[in-house]
């Protein structure tokens, strides 16, 4: 499980301005709103997609074994390193010889640890994500969230239906990562 996944309060794809330029909003009074439904919309494209937006560190607790585990998210631009976690005591660098890590072609990051020492666990440390900035996502991406806003933004507290519009879906769909079983 990841111990941490969450964007970046930094690092949205769609900047407060522009949100608030779209939905031609002066005032700061609904900044939290909006901001919140920017998280929202982009925590439902990352859903959507199957992968992280913004670049960010991210960190996952694994079971230590010899196998090829994935990591979380994705794509994984870097991993960091791992460290051991034992039952008791604090957690310790792994040696580099004690894991094997890799990164595939598609973004997906693997861990294996060969020699745990005293763990039973390990923390990855590792970045994952699309874009390092706003302008790096396909205007497509961006396009949705910000359409995907203003409809909850526009709901105002009405029953949402839980469904994405097919408006924001459409402009999503090219750009999803498929798994295929």
């Amino acid at each position: 499980m990841p111990d941490s996944h969450m964007m970046d309060k930094g690092k949205l794809p769609v900047s407060l301005a522009e949100m608030k330029a779209h939905l031609r909003l002066s005032q700061s009074e609904d900044d939290a709103l909006v901001t919140g439904l920017v998280r929202t919309a982009s925590a439902l494209c990352e859903a959507f997609l199957g992968e992280a937006l913004m670049q960010r560190a991210c960190t996952a607790i694994l079971p230590v074994s010899s196998a090829w585990q994935k990591l979380p998210l994705v794509p994984v631009q870097m991993i960091e390193g791992v460290q051991g976690l034992p039952a008791e005591g604090a957690a310790f660098a792994l040696a580099a010889d004690a894991y094997a890590m890799d990164i595939d072609a598609d973004g997906t990051g693997w861990i294996r640890v060969l020699r745990p020492g005293s763990a039973g666990r390990v923390r990855a440390s590792y970045v994952a994500g699309r874009a390092a900035a706003q302008a790096d996502l396909p205007e497509t991406v961006r396009h949705g969230i910000i359409r995907l806003v203003e409809h909850l933004y526009h709901e105002n507290g009405a029953q949402a239906h839980g469904a994405v519009p097919a408006a924001v879906t459409a402009l999503w769909q090219p750009h999803r990562r498929m798994r295929l079983c």
